[in-house]
């Protein structure tokens, strides 16, 4: 995730300035092995320093002459690494070589050891990428067909929307080659979110298709018509999908674009698909279609329209009631910057609890500063021993001397803590990775540090997952803005009206609300990447089922009563609408269900919930809001032409 942070943020900068000065590596994970001796654990590290893609090994011997006994030296010192038999060694895995590297060390130190840090999250994430995308899609597909066959009455018929989206999905992983590399999240969620945003437009297609064939016989003809009928339908629901995730492409942190980039190719690649090969398909194997038909397993339900209406009230006054709370509230969940804690049920999550109850937490911190002054280097390093939560510091004038010039000394004494133009020193935290308390920390450390010294740089987990929450919180804003604009510009142009794009913006943005505010009066801490990508994919993927309604509705008022048109549209689309957010929800869930990347459960999680939330609201509180303010829709509708009765 650290990939993703800009270039120019304040961590990245301070790693590229320590890659500059110093060989040895900032580490990125600890590996315990427990009943060991101190021979024995050193034999651990050797075996350690030998695989290829690990750059640097430190333990005890790196910090104490080894040659005195134990119980002389420093007491802290001693336990940051071995107590009660057990040795804990921090080691630097190579950036792109995580997942083998972290294998051999399996391998090395067996079931009965432990190994954790920010390379083990990223070894874990980028195997399971491609594993639980093959589960959640193993799951999901035979769902979609269950759900597709309840809709359709044609057996095969569900396979031909699945093969045209099918085809634009291999068809944009394939073209991600040109792109050099993907995240590991869009890897897991795009094709996944591509299938389920998508399938509506083949749905409108074939549904259409279906009906012009009850009066013409002639397929071809039917097509031609199907598709002229359908074709404002899915252009308008294509575009307020693509413009919403082309607003992610504005995201200063990379993993935005990352997945935008692949979504607006996926929808782009899907509606091509939709509009030249699958009416080729269909037109080829239609026949199919007829020798596989079926009875209607739903039957039609009435005057569902008549008991909505009868709640209309009721539905704007609970809307009102609680769309100003779920506003605040989901500006206030607590939220996580990072990857999350990995589930309990994992390797990496044992491991990870394993270390923290033997050695408890400990988060290394680099604190780079001038070198040249001793003395006042001696200062800073004994206030920051004095500050809560350092456990430890690690810097040439607490261990070796301030008063031994380090040109008297060896370089293998002197090189882990000055270059030729900066003072290293370490820092071990007690707090999580982040949090108020580890961001409070580094805020304290960096005015500290800059009490003593006009320019300094630090790096880390703690320090980049502070970067991140920096960059992600300007980003929110940013995005939130952006996908607003540009869908209510699509709706305007669709509509031709200046009141119906705030109706359905303002319709589907609740249900945004309310979803993202169930993590705040819940108390459950929601990682911000999956809260910042589905506050605007939500938006853009549900906005279709406000679309589908409302167009149905503005043909209807041209012939009828406001109310009896609110009725027939409701009777007629509830299906339909059911239908996408059923399998938008189920695409949700089972990807929460299924990954044990926490950033993806939370993406799947956060869909789900939203889609039914969508679903919901546009059956229930659209109508109502349309027939409330049919008047100012009539007057801001260009040609509105609404019926007006004898």
């Amino acid at each position: 995730m650290a990939d993703y942070l800009p270039e120019d943020s304040p961590s990245m900068n301070a790693v590229d300035v320590m890659e500059e000065e110093f060989d040895e590596p900032m580490t990125n994970a600890r590996m315990m092995v427990k009943d060991v001796s101190v021979t024995e654990a050193l034999e651990y590290k050797k075996n350690l320093e030998a695989i290829d893609g690990i750059s640097g090994v430190m333990w005890l011997d790196d910090v104490v002459d080894l040659k005195v006994p134990l119980e002389m030296a420093n007491e802290d010192t001693v336990e940051e690494y071995y107590q009660d038999n057990n040795a804990l060694i921090t080691l630097k895995v190579r950036d792109g070589d995580e997942v083998e590297v972290i294998n051999e060390i399996y391998e090395l130190i067996g079931d009965e050891n432990a190994v954790t840090g920010e390379a083990v999250t990223t070894a874990t994430s980028q195997q399971m990428a491609g594993s639980e995308s093959m589960n959640a899609g193993l799951l999901l597909v035979p769902i979609i067909i269950i759900i597709l066959i309840l809709s359709t009455t044609s057996w095969i018929e569900p396979l031909f929307f699945l093969t045209a989206i099918g085809v634009s999905i291999l068809i944009n992983l394939g073209t991600n080659i040109f792109l050099g590399e993907v995240s590991f999240i869009t890897q897991s969620v795009a094709p996944i979110l591509q299938l389920a945003v998508s399938l509506d437009y083949a749905i409108f297609l074939l549904h259409s298709f279906q009906d012009y064939r009850k009066d013409e016989s002639d397929p071809v003809k039917a097509m031609s018509l199907a598709m002229k009928r359908s074709f404002p339908a899915i252009i308008a629901s294509a575009s307020t999908t693509f413009f919403g995730f082309f607003a992610l492409t504005f995201m200063d942190f990379g993993i935005g674009s990352d997945l935008g980039i692949n979504l607006v190719k996926g929808i782009l690649l899907s509606f091509i698909s939709v509009m030249v090969f699958l009416p080729a398909l269909t037109l080829l194997f239609y026949r199919w279609i007829d020798r596989t038909q079926h009875r209607q397993f739903i039957p039609d339900v009435k005057n569902i329209g008549k008991f909505v209406m009868k709640l209309r009230i009721p539905s704007l006054l609970l809307v009102l009631l609680i769309i100003v709370p779920a506003f605040l509230a989901q500006s206030k969940t607590p939220f996580i910057y990072g990857a999350g804690e990995q589930p309990e049920n994992t390797r990496a999550g044992q491991d990870a609890a394993a270390i923290e109850d033997a050695f408890g937490k400990n988060v290394p911190v680099v604190l780079l500063v001038p070198e040249g002054d001793r003395a006042k280097e001696e200062e800073l390093v004994q206030e920051l021993e004095d500050v809560p939560n350092i456990s430890s510091v690690i810097s040439y004038v607490n261990m070796v001397s301030p008063v031994i010039p380090p040109a008297y000394l060896d370089e293998e004494t002197t090189d882990p803590f000055y270059s030729e133009n900066y003072a290293r020193i370490t820092l071990y935290t007690d707090t999580e990775e982040e949090g108020e308390e580890a961001f409070k920390l580094i805020e304290q450390v960096k005015e500290t540090a800059g009490d003593y010294y006009d320019k300094t740089y630090m790096l880390g987990e703690s320090v980049t997952l502070y970067d991140m929450k920096n960059v992600v919180q300007k980003d929110n804003t940013l995005v939130n803005i952006l996908t607003v604009i540009t869908i209510a510009i699509v709706l305007l142009l669709t509509f031709r009206s200046l009141s119906i794009p705030v109706v359905l913006l303002l319709t589907i943005q609740t249900s945004v609300w309310i979803n993202l505010a169930v993590p705040y009066f819940s108390d459950t801490p929601l990682v911000y990447v999956g809260y910042l990508l589905v506050s605007t994919i939500q938006l853009a993927a549900t906005v279709d089922y406000g679309i589908l309604f409302t167009e149905n509705y503005y043909m209807l008022r041209k012939k009828m009563p406001a109310m009896q048109a609110i009725k027939q549209t409701i009777d007629g689309k509830v299906f339909a609408i059911f239908i996408s957010a059923a399998i938008l929800s189920s695409v949700g869930f089972i990807l929460g269900a299924t990954s044990s990347n926490p950033v993806v459960s939370a993406i799947g999680l956060l869909l789900g919930r939203g889609a039914l939330l969508a679903f919901l609201m546009v059956v229930f509180v659209l109508p109502a809001m349309l027939v409330v303010f049919d008047w100012i829709i009539k007057k801001t509708t260009w040609k509105a032409n609404f019926y007006k009765g004898k």
